[in-house]
């Protein structure tokens, strides 16, 4: 079994020491020891980093990253936490588009006043309804 010390999870992750002993603190990794003070860990750690990176590029807090985890180390992947937080992103992503759109639009309107433009008009509504629709 390939040992890594915290310098070789640093260079090869790319996370920071603070934050691979705040994992460990927080129960998201385990080291197997030390050599001298340098942490020691298994190679898996660095696929449970990809993980927890993964998992926080999609939003998921660390909480909910950790009950991702079975209690041998696996990962355990909630399917529904999943589909949830997909459908989440493709509102945010249908929802950014619109805005992107609504900006591209007022960057290349060619009318002399935007509030004459019907294009315009019709994508201030859009962004309008969609901001009323989620807050309720």
């Amino acid at each position: 079994m390939k040992i890594l010390d915290i310098g070789e999870v640093v260079q090869q992750s790319g996370v920071s020491p603070s934050t691979l002993r705040y994992y460990e603190e927080i129960g998201l990794i385990a080291s197997i020891g030390r050599h001298g003070l340098r942490r020691q860990f298994k190679m898996d750690v660095l696929l449970r980093l990809s993980l927890i990176a993964l998992g926080k590029s999609a939003g998921f807090s660390l909480v909910e990253i950790s009950s991702m985890f079975g209690k041998d180390g696996l990962p355990d992947l909630p399917r529904a936490s999943l589909h949830a937080k997909a459908d989440e992103l493709e509102r945010q992503i249908r929802n950014l588009t619109v805005l992107k759109n609504a900006l591209r639009h007022v960057a290349d309107c060619p009318a002399p006043s935007h509030l004459e433009c019907p294009t315009f008009r019709r994508l201030i509504l859009t962004v309008s309804r969609r901001k009323r629709s989620k807050a309720k």
